[in-house]
């Protein structure tokens, strides 16, 4: 789980490269607490525990390995940073080559991305133009703003610099982080996540205690993965597994044309 939750936040750092925000560590912590529902750490009889002949390593393990079967998914990152709140927000597939997905970096700024085949559309807010042309003259960033703020950006995926900004629309990439060889994690009980039922498991590395929600219903399914304790407190929230993802070129009259 610690892989899995660093290399969420490790995207995160990456995209905020747009707008000059400095990454320090790659900790994380929970937003939700699994929306406060149901109990907190008393687990169920054993007759009605959720998988029960299974083991908390066999659970996550389980979970890990059924998640990297997925052709699509929606991933939700809430992570606080020694700089500000980031929030970024994707619906990703595999084969179709559609991605859709916003990134709030607080009052660094917002971004909006659209990924249809190797095309990237960007659209930048004003807070984030003008957070990307410190140092500009103000004639000049004035101009940019004018142009390019709220308005869609055309750019090949295979740019250097797109790259950077579409990781979670990498999703067979990202897959790759759900390794299993979880040895550590512990029944917590049981809870409810957006209305899906779900068995609590929590492990601790030093100061910091990861929590992940495994779906009860059918074979286990990786829900949610967050961490407490740690500088950099964050929540990945996992749903519409396998899901299509919808995704539409932007209006012309939206687009600006930098060439």
């Amino acid at each position: 789980m610690r892989r899995v939750a660093r290399t969420a936040a490790a995207a995160v750092c990456t995209l905020s490269v747009l707008t000059l925000a400095a990454c320090g560590s790659e900790g994380g912590d929970t937003a939700t607490d699994a929306k406060k529902d149901g109990p907190k750490s008393s687990a169920a009889p054993a007759k009605d525990e959720p998988f029960a002949d299974m083991s908390g390593p066999e659970v996550v393990n389980a979970a890990l390995k059924n998640i990297r079967k997925a052709t699509s998914l929606h991933l939700a990152v809430d992570m606080k940073t020694t700089d500000a709140p980031m929030k970024a927000d994707f619906s990703t597939s595999i084969g179709s080559g559609k991605c859709t997905g916003t990134m709030d970096m607080g009052t660094g700024g917002s971004m909006s991305i659209i990924k249809i085949g190797e095309t990237v559309y960007m659209k930048l807010d004003e807070t984030m133009l003008r957070a990307q042309s410190e140092g500009e003259s103000e004639a000049d960033t004035q101009a940019a703003v004018d142009m390019v703020a709220d308005h869609w950006m055309a750019e090949k995926a295979s740019d250097p610099d797109t790259k950077d900004v579409i990781e979670f629309c990498e999703l067979e990439s990202l897959l790759k982080e759900f390794e299993d060889g979880d040895t550590e994690a512990k029944k917590a009980g049981q809870t409810t996540l957006d209305g899906t039922p779900a068995l609590r498991l929590t492990e601790k590395d030093g100061k910091e205690t990861y929590t992940i929600l495994v779906s009860t219903e059918g074979d286990p399914q990786l829900l949610q993965v967050s961490s407490t304790g740690g500088d950099e407190p964050m929540t990945m929230t996992i749903s519409d597994i396998d899901k299509p993802v919808v995704a539409e070129k932007p209006a012309a009259e939206d687009m600006v044309d930098l060439g």
